[in-house]
């Protein structure tokens, strides 16, 4: 795994880890929130105290590699696991850019896959951030000071790897305001939000900074994300001619979709989108649907009869392998990448690193578009078929 011997090598104290019998174990979120803040707090520059907080992430990521790589954790707990860190990197992150400043609370909703404790090895931080409401006019633009602050911080190079923070799901998309206020959040989803936002929103959780600030936003957009009367035929059209200018613009040129675990026929796109409109179309009648982990949702419909086991059971199936596969190549190599290795020796790492004696890499292949295969089917009944 280069990823995990990268990290090895910059802070080589951490092998001390794999001697220790709790040391693989994912620690909780607010233990390494505090320790990291403890970290922050013995340096006075903002640099300095950032490069200590990601020198912290560094040490976690590390112990969830070699765990990982050893088979201590299933996709569900690393997942979770990997967004506690990415949580506390940002929470203490922004207590660092918010140094010296009069600023209101912040808080920062966690979207996408760390919204739904989803994250990979490769995953950016989906973000959206909320500024309190205040008398002062120059609130809002303090705010967006310290998150652009808190953006490059965490931005720099260094020895650990990037973390990215992805605003792109805010109101408006790239062309929103980087920070809103609780009032203005709540006026533009009353009025102007899209479809695609409302969609984007079943995925939004508190993130880090301001709890209290984040579960108000989100009490306030409920009635958006679960709508009373699920969708419409023109918001049904909307989503499935988003995702279909997504399949054929976003795939790589001149790949093989069928290898492509992510955005390809049966991969992880096509489980969540199938998940979300079935949350879009009846959450609002169905509390155990309102939850941004995408397993869960499925599980929920699954017991509410809104899909057959068989069908859940295929989603879910395909889902865990491509969430597998897509984290054994980036320990594998060090980088991201969404689709299954052509490179004879890099698929058969990924195949060893999945549990398939050496040899038996064909057999990955065959598992992923068996699987890849079933999946797309059930898209294709619940997802893409006149409502």
């Amino acid at each position: 795994s280069r990823y995990a011997v990268d990290l090895l090598l910059r802070a080589p104290q951490n092998a001390a880890l794999l001697g220790d019998a709790e040391g693989l174990k994912p620690r909780p979120g607010d233990e390494i929130l505090s320790s990291m803040r403890m970290a922050a707090r013995r340096h006075e520059t903002p640099d300095a105290a950032v490069a200590a907080i990601r020198a912290a992430r560094r040490s976690e990521l590390l112990r969830l590699a070699m765990a990982d790589l050893l088979g201590e954790l299933d996709v569900p707990t690393l997942g979770r696991a990997l967004s506690d860190v990415m949580a506390a990197t940002i929470g203490a992150a922004l207590e660092v850019a918010a140094r010296g400043s009069q600023v209101p609370p912040i808080a920062v909703i966690a979207m996408g896959r760390w919204g739904g404790r989803e994250l990979s090895y490769a995953s950016d931080a989906d973000a959206m951030f909320v500024v309190a409401d205040s008398d002062d006019p120059e609130a809002t633009g303090t705010a967006v000071t310290v998150v652009s602050r808190l953006r490059a911080l965490l931005a720099q190079p260094g020895p650990d790897p990037a973390l990215s923070i992805d605003i792109d799901l805010r109101p408006e998309g790239k062309r929103g305001a980087m920070v809103r206020s609780l009032t203005s959040y709540r006026a533009y989803y009353g009025r102007w939000s899209a479809t695609w936002e409302a969609q984007a929103l079943l995925r939004a959780a508190p993130g880090a900074g301001d709890v209290g600030l984040a579960d108000a936003l989100l009490e306030s957009v409920a009635g958006i994300r679960y709508p009373a009367d699920g969708l419409s035929r023109t918001q049904l059209h909307e989503i499935r001619k988003l995702k279909a200018r997504m399949e054929v613009e976003r795939i790589p040129r001149g790949s093989d979709p069928s290898r492509n675990t992510k955005l390809g026929p049966g991969g992880l796109s096509d489980v969540e989108w199938v998940v979300q409109l079935l949350q879009l179309q009846h959450a609002a009648t169905l509390p155990a649907l309102q939850t941004p982990s995408t397993l869960d949702a499925l599980a929920a419909a699954d017991q509410a009869g809104l899909i057959e086991s068989a069908d859940a059971e295929a989603l879910e199936a395909a889902w865990l392998l491509a969430s597998r596969i897509r984290n054994a190549m980036m320990l594998l190599r060090g980088r991201p990448g969404d689709t299954l290795p052509t490179d004879v020796r890099e698929l058969s790492a990924v195949a060893q690193m999945l549990g398939y004696a050496k040899g038996e890499s064909s057999l990955l292949v065959e598992e992923h578009r068996r699987r890849a295969r079933l999946a797309r089917q059930v898209m294709d009944k619940l997802f893409w078929e006149p409502a």
